[in-house]
């Protein structure tokens, strides 16, 4: 380890031991995992690891959340949340995230104060700073504590630090909600969130790591990662994930040539700063 990550990695255990006790958003990804870790290891039972429930969120985080709390001992607990219900989610604007994210802080900040905890924290990293987050601005507006960001931690610097701590979720591709694949201004619906997640079920089922089905109304635009696409190209492999996603309900399957571009339905839309 450099001397950099130790100094960085010091600098998180303090702050983190400065909470005195933490709710940590804990989605199962990368980030919220080294973060759940980090604080259960510091803290203990005073660090409680939420992850949220709901029609947008993958059964395949889902399973892997529950993986580490087992593995690891966390203390560790599911809520329900209802962001598919609001309207302004369920449209689908540019700042859909924002929704969700208030819908999700909102319930935490409510469960810290019941329960007499002094922070809520999310895995948000240095990286972000730069992206388009809309649910930044909810956390603004929460008080939601982002520890990693705040001790200059980039994705790099956790996923080499999840390694060495034996997370299985250090090399994990990145992640993102289920409604992340619907166009902005397309109706997110139940139904949609549920087609996409059985068809990218089908694709990690047939092997493919990095993956994503973004949902244009009756075509499937199949996305995976660029040293995977002479497989999904292969006459057979491409008939099956064809023949699997009609049987899902898509009247159209293609595979995009370019592979998985992280945010590719941001392109050509005009984004904001958080």
């Amino acid at each position: 380890m450099t001397v950099a990550l130790g100094t960085r990695e010091q600098r998180l255990h303090d702050l983190l031991a400065s909470y005195g006790s933490v709710v940590v958003a804990f989605s199962g990804g990368v980030d919220s995992a080294y973060l759940a870790w980090a604080a259960t290891d510091l803290l203990g039972a005073a660090a409680l690891c939420v992850t949220a429930d709901s029609p947008s969120y993958p059964d395949h985080h889902r399973q892997l959340a529950l993986r580490l709390a087992c593995e690891f001992r966390l203390h560790h607990e599911f809520i329900r949340t209802a962001e598919v219900e609001r309207p302004e989610y369920r449209a689908n604007p540019v700042n859909r995230c924002y929704y969700c994210k208030q819908e999700l802080y909102g319930a935490l900040m409510s469960l810290a104060s019941a329960r007499g905890f002094a922070v809520v924290a999310d895995g948000s990293n240095a990286d972000d700073r730069s992206d388009h987050r809309p649910g930044r601005r909810a956390a603004r507006e929460f008080g939601v504590r982002s520890p990693l960001d705040e001790t200059d931690l980039t994705k790099a610097d956790i996923r080499e630090l999840s390694r060495r701590a034996g997370l299985p979720t250090w090399d994990e591709p990145a992640s993102a909600c289920l409604s992340s694949r619907i166009p902005y201004h397309s109706e997110v619906t139940p139904d949609k969130l549920r087609m996409i997640e059985r068809a990218e079920g089908v694709l990690r089922q047939l092997g493919f790591r990095v993956c994503r089905v973004r949902h244009h109304d009756t075509l499937a635009r199949i996305e995976v990662g660029r040293d995977e696409l002479t497989r999904a190209f292969d006459p057979e492999v491409q008939r099956d994930i064809e023949e699997a996603l009609r049987a899902i309900g898509f009247q159209e399957v293609t595979i995009d040539p370019r592979g998985y571009r992280m945010g590719s339905l941001n392109e050509g839309v005009v984004l904001r700063p958080a």
